[in-house]
């Protein structure tokens, strides 16, 4: 039931967000699709593994768009990296310190291959939506700065996230 409510939270925030000048690496689209997918799979009951990817990959999303704000405004703070850090480093905590404290994250029974299944999805989803969208961003810079197809910026980050959950559905089914 808390875990509903902190995927209403993160798709509000999405959702939020839109008000936002467009982002570079991540669109408002993409966070607003990673957060509906998140809500969507707690109503029905999805496993912790697919619920991570999903708060992974919308965790990830929202810490690259915060960023690209930043650079847009050219707010560096005296350290663009260091800001960086601690923007990625504090979106992350905001998202799984609650996890940890109402002991959504840890527990014995709830694991996959040794590791947590909730965390397990998290870090592979956090990684697959930067690894799509980079590549995207490859793709597009090797095709004269445009996209193959209609929303590619899109459905390829977002794509990387359902085709971890659809792994995941086989592995713990």
């Amino acid at each position: 039931m808390k875990l509903k409510k902190i995927s209403l939270i993160g798709t509000g925030a999405a959702i939020f967000g839109l008000s936002a000048l467009p982002a570079k690496a991540v669109c408002p689209v993409c966070i607003v699709a990673v957060g509906a997918g998140l809500g969507l799979s707690q109503y029905l009951g999805i496993d912790d593994s697919i619920s991570g990817v999903w708060i992974g990959g919308l965790t990830a999303g929202v810490a690259a768009w915060t960023i690209n704000w930043f650079n847009k405004k050219k707010w560096d703070f005296g350290n663009k990296t260091g800001r960086d850090i601690i923007t990625v480093i504090a979106y992350y905590l905001m998202v799984f310190w609650p996890l940890l404290s109402q002991d959504l994250i840890g527990h014995p029974a709830n694991k996959l291959f040794g590791i947590d299944k909730l965390a397990l999805g998290a870090a592979l989803g956090s990684l697959a939506l930067p690894v799509f969208s980079l590549w995207y961003e490859n793709m597009k810079k090797k095709n004269n700065g445009h996209a193959y197809f209609p929303f590619q910026k899109v459905v390829m980050p977002f794509s990387s996230l359902v085709i971890l959950s659809i792994i995941f559905y086989f592995l713990t089914k």
